[in-house]
C-alpha cells in the first residue's frame, strides 16, 4: 500500500503479533487497502501456529475519523458490491468470519463509526481516556455498515443501542466503559502498551484452551446457549488430549510456569 491509501504494518514480539494502520495525515481515515490489510494481517496470524494472539493498534493522536467515504461510494461505484464472494479471510467487521485467535484492539482519540464496529469485533479493548467515540452514518444518510446495529444491541442492549445509534451523539471513554464496549480505559499515550501487557498474558496461557473457548463462544452469540453449550464435548476433546494439558498440570505438580506448544 501507498501512504495515499494507508499502510498495515505487523510485528512479531514472540508469540504475539502487533498490527498497525498507519495514515495519520488522514486521521486514519480507512481506506479499502486498509480494510485488505487488516484481513491478511489476521489470516497471517490464523497461519502461523508460533502467534497465538494480535494487538490492532492505529499510529497518531486518533483510531480513526471513519472511512474515506469518495473510497467506497465514488464515481457510481459501490464497494460493497465489489467484494470477493470467495475471499475467505477474518475481517475487520467479522462480517465473512471472525479470527480464530484472540485480538486486543487499543484505541484512542477520536474513534468513530468503523472503528466502533471494528472494536465491537475485537475480544478486549483498552481505551485511552482522551476517546470520543460516535456512531454518525445517520448523519451522513448512512446506515451502520460494519454490523454495528446488531452488535451494539448484543453489548449494550436495545435501549442503549437506539440511544447512540438513531441520535449519532458523541459519547466518551468512561460511557463506552459502560456500555462494554471497552474493558479498560487508561491514561492517553499507555493504551498500546497495557494491550500488549494484556495480549502477552493471554500468550501465557495454553493456545488451544484460548481458541477453543473462544470459538465455542461465539457460538453463543450467533445461534444462542444451547448451541454454545452443546460444543462442550468437542473442547474437552481438543484440550484433554493435548500436549498443552499434561505440561499444565505437570507445572502445577511442580509448582513452575507453564510453557505450553500449542499442540
Amino acid at each position: 500500500m501507498t501512504n495515499d491509501t494507508g499502510t498495515v504494518t505487523t510485528e512479531i514480539d514472540e508469540h504475539l503479533l502487533v498490527i498497525t494502520v498507519d495514515r495519520v495525515a488522514k486521521m486514519n481515515a480507512i481506506t479499502p487497502e486498509i480494510l485488505d490489510g487488516i484481513s491478511q494481517a489476521l489470516q497471517d496470524l490464523e497461519d502461523d501456529d508460533q502467534l497465538w494472539a494480535a494487538v490492532l493498534t492505529f499510529a497518531g493522536q486518533h483510531t480513526t475519523a471513519g472511512l474515506e467515504l469518495t473510497r467506497f461510494f465514488g464515481d457510481g461505484s459501490n464497494y460493497y458490491d465489489e467484494l470477493d464472494p470467495n475471499d475467505s479471510r477474518p475481517d475487520a467487521f467479522a462480517l465473512r468470519r471472525r479470527c480464530k485467535k484472540p485480538v486486543v484492539m487499543a484505541v484512542q482519540g477520536v474513534t468513530y463509526t468503523v472503528a466502533i464496529e471494528m472494536l465491537l469485533v475485537a475480544d478486549i479493548v483498552i481505551a485511552a481516556d482522551d476517546c470520543r467515540f460516535r456512531q454518525l452514518e445517520a448523519k451522513r444518510g448512512l446506515a451502520v455498515l460494519g454490523g454495528g446495529h446488531a452488535r451494539y444491541v448484543q453489548r449494550a442492549g436495545w435501549g442503549n443501542a437506539m440511544y447512540h445509534l438513531l441520535r449519532a451523539d458523541e459519547f466518551n471513554a468512561e460511557r463506552a466503559l459502560q456500555l462494554g464496549f471497552v474493558q479498560e480505559v487508561v491514561p492517553a499515550g499507555t493504551q498500546v502498551s497495557r494491550a500488549i501487557e494484556i495480549a502477552k498474558e493471554i500468550c501465557q496461557c495454553a493456545p488451544l484452551a484460548v481458541q477453543e473457548m473462544k470459538r465455542a463462544a461465539a457460538i453463543c452469540l450467533t445461534d444462542g446457549e444451547q448451541a454454545s453449550l452443546a460444543e462442550i464435548d468437542r473442547m474437552r476433546e481438543v484440550t484433554a488430549n493435548s500436549e498443552d494439558v499434561k505440561e499444565g498440570l505437570a507445572s502445577f505438580v511442580e509448582r513452575r510456569d507453564a510453557v505450553f506448544q500449542g499442540r
